[in-house]
């Protein structure tokens, strides 16, 4: 049973029920909570994801332990009519550490997929670190994307025989998905993309950035787009009124702006091909964008994906808006500064993940029964 429930988890999770959809000796069980209800449906529809359960938490208003609450009181059920025999869930979110919950009650081994993320601060990534730590408690079997996550679980106490290195899946989906080539819905921001002018790809959302950081992350932007009138500035607005409100009124009324609603994953993979440069807060586009060439500035002053910073593909810059006019300005000016960022190998596989992940399971989760030895 693989369980996920925001778009971020439901992008990595993709190949992974496809393979498992693939394989003769697994039969694959699909649930989602719907902790993002639109952008989740998005993604399952790109990868041709028909969910066997839909459990349907979101909520007006919705708080993170009231998400905890539904997940693990609308799973629990499920796990008793299915008896699986092991729960893959992925990463860092509210509906991961749940459903692993859930499962650890059952006495269902819980496989954890991307694995051994550590930023080393409890309260940055906010709630991620805390969540991808109490997962790692009750797992049974670690898939960690790279070696420095293995470390950090080893590091631990985490068993080195319950640990596979695999790569990380969203290398899978996004090699698949830029493939297709797919067209952007919106003909303007087609035509914006394909006019030859540099692209600044902004995205922004991360809890411990609300406030006066976002606010000043707003303004870097826009003074960006001032001092670069030949540049285009996209910005993918997430939902969340928090992140709308601090931002979006330091843009407004320039012309080389362009704020959209957030895009369907395909268009968005193909948006970060097309940047120039990105300035993110996003974990996951710190592992995508190497594999396309497009340096990423990180608003951020830790990271627990340390592997692409070591590698060039990846610089931490914070929220200072001093700090981020000018670590985006020097990129924007310097192609050689630009060109060492673009070409720095990309730490986090090679798209065979999901297939590597299958041999795991198939490998580890028979010896690795919960102490009820079957669920019930």
């Amino acid at each position: 049973m693989t369980v996920y429930g925001t778009r971020p988890e439901a992008i990595k999770c993709a190949p992974v029920v496809q393979a498992l959809a693939a394989s003769p000796d697994f039969e694959g069980i699909t649930v989602v909570t719907g902790q993002h209800r639109e952008m989740l449906d998005q993604v399952n529809e790109l990868f041709g994801i028909v969910p066997d359960h839909d459990l349907d938490v979101m909520s007006h208003g919705q708080t993170l332990s009231g998400i905890f609450a539904r997940v693990l009181d609308g799973l629990d059920p499920l796990l008793v009519s299915e008896q699986p025999d092991a729960v893959v869930v992925q990463g860092d979110t509210t509906t991961s550490t749940a459903a692993a919950l859930a499962a650890f009650y059952r006495g269902i081994p819980v496989v954890h997929l991307e694995a051994g993320l550590r930023s080393g601060d409890l309260a940055s990534p906010f709630p991620e670190e805390g969540n991808r730590r109490l997962t790692s408690q009750i797992a049974s079997v670690h898939l960690a994307p790279t070696t420095t996550s293995r470390d950090n679980l080893v590091a631990e106490g985490v068993d080195p025989d319950r640990i596979v290195v695999t790569g990380n899946t969203v290398i899978d989906a996004l090699l698949d998905t830029v493939r297709r080539g797919l067209p952007f819905a919106d003909g303007a921001l087609e035509d914006a993309v394909t006019s030859g002018r540099k692209v600044l790809l902004v995205t922004t959302h991360r809890r411990e950035n609300w406030g006066g950081a976002m606010q000043g992350v707003g303004r870097a932007v826009a003074r960006l787009a001032r001092d670069h009138e030949d540049l285009l500035v996209v910005l993918p607005a997430h939902r969340n009124p928090v992140v709308r409100e601090a931002i979006l009124p330091e843009l407004s009324g320039l012309p080389n702006v362009v704020v959209t609603e957030p895009l369907p994953y395909g268009e968005f993979a193909r948006l970060m091909s097309e940047a120039h440069v990105i300035l993110s807060d996003s974990g996951g586009v710190q592992e995508e964008a190497p594999s396309l060439g497009t340096p990423v500035l990180v608003m951020r002053d830790t990271t627990e994906r340390p592997e692409a910073v070591a590698a060039g593909a990846v610089r931490l810059v914070g929220t200072d808006e001093e700090t981020i006019v000018s670590e985006v300005g020097r990129l924007l000016r310097d192609a050689e500064a630009h060109a060492s960022m673009a070409t720095a190998a990309n730490p986090y596989g090679d798209g065979t993940a999901a297939r590597q992940s299958l041999d795991a399971i198939r490998a580890m989760v028979p010896a690795q029964r919960g102490p009820q030895g079957s669920p019930s």
